[in-house]
């Protein structure tokens, strides 16, 4: 690994799997304004990509020369663990030579997805994250902002929320640079805080009330369900919330050079788009 280089431009397909998604967008956005080809992978793609479909995977893998991996929902879930280690195996039998995987900090279940990646042949990064800002503005916690609750099955445990926008230069950095294989970043922001400070910070940016209300995990669950979300995510909330999280990484630092985004700045810059008018 150490002798991996400067991924040039021009020299193969940059493949980025979950590329329509909240960090996949932005990896694939960024390579593209650099100059590299890029491809996205998921089922509408161009080049069909879908983790249950295995028959798709050498499609996407032609010409391929490093991918961003991404799970969805998560890479803790059933099955997750088989998709991605059988997937990293032929991405470096096909000469893929470097893989930067999304990983969830905290998540036990994920690190044999991790490890599976580490197993596979080709050089690799993980980068292991914290919670997204951008749920807040982006995904399953919208319609609760909006709605000026945030009702949830935690209690006073505290987070350090990442933004993804530091969550995709890092991953770029990683598809793109040399001295970043082999490497773990641990991504976070700068402080910890809880939901409750959270929801300050809404209220601060958007103007307006947002409260924090803990719930239990069976009511939140079928909120999920409503939402069309999966359900286990209430059990995720539960285990990854238990305080294992309540300390801040160094990998923004590391792989950039710089300082972690805050999650003020964040809701600053989302409310002024105006998302979360009513």
């Amino acid at each position: 690994m150490a002798g991996v280089v400067d991924l040039a431009v021009g020299s193969g397909v940059v493949l980025v799997v979950g590329g329509t998604g909240k960090t996949g967008r932005r990896v694939a956005g960024r390579l593209t304004a650099r100059g590299y080809e890029v491809r996205v992978g998921s089922r509408s793609g161009a080049v069909p990509f879908d983790w249950h479909d295995e028959g798709t995977w050498a499609g996407a893998l032609e010409g391929v020369s490093a991918a961003y991996l991404t799970y969805y929902p998560d890479l803790a879930f059933p099955g997750a663990v088989e998709a991605v280690g059988a997937f990293s195996r032929l991405a470096a039998e096909r000469g893929v030579g470097r893989l930067v995987l999304l990983s969830g900090r905290g998540e036990e279940a994920a690190e044999a997805g991790e490890k599976a990646v580490m197993e596979s042949g080709a050089a690799w990064t993980v980068v292991r994250c914290a919670w997204f800002d951008q749920n807040f503005d982006e995904s399953f916690f919208l319609e609760p902002v909006l709605a000026g609750e945030l009702a949830l099955p935690v209690g006073g445990a505290v987070e350090p929320f990442v933004d993804v926008e530091d969550i995709a230069d890092v991953a770029v950095a990683a598809l793109t640079e040399a001295g970043h294989a082999g490497e773990v970043y641990e991504l976070t922001g700068p402080r910890l805080l809880s939901f409750a400070d959270v929801a300050v910070e809404l209220s601060r940016a958007t103007g307006r009330e947002v409260r924090f209300v803990a719930v239990s995990a069976e009511s939140y669950r079928k909120v999920l369900v409503e939402a069309g979300l999966p359900a286990d995510f209430a059990e995720l909330f539960s285990v990854i919330l238990d305080g294992r999280n309540a300390s801040l990484g160094d990998g923004v630092r590391r792989a950039l050079g710089r300082e972690p985004r805050d999650f003020a700045d964040y809701a600053r810059a989302a409310a002024a788009t105006g998302v979360w008018n009513t």
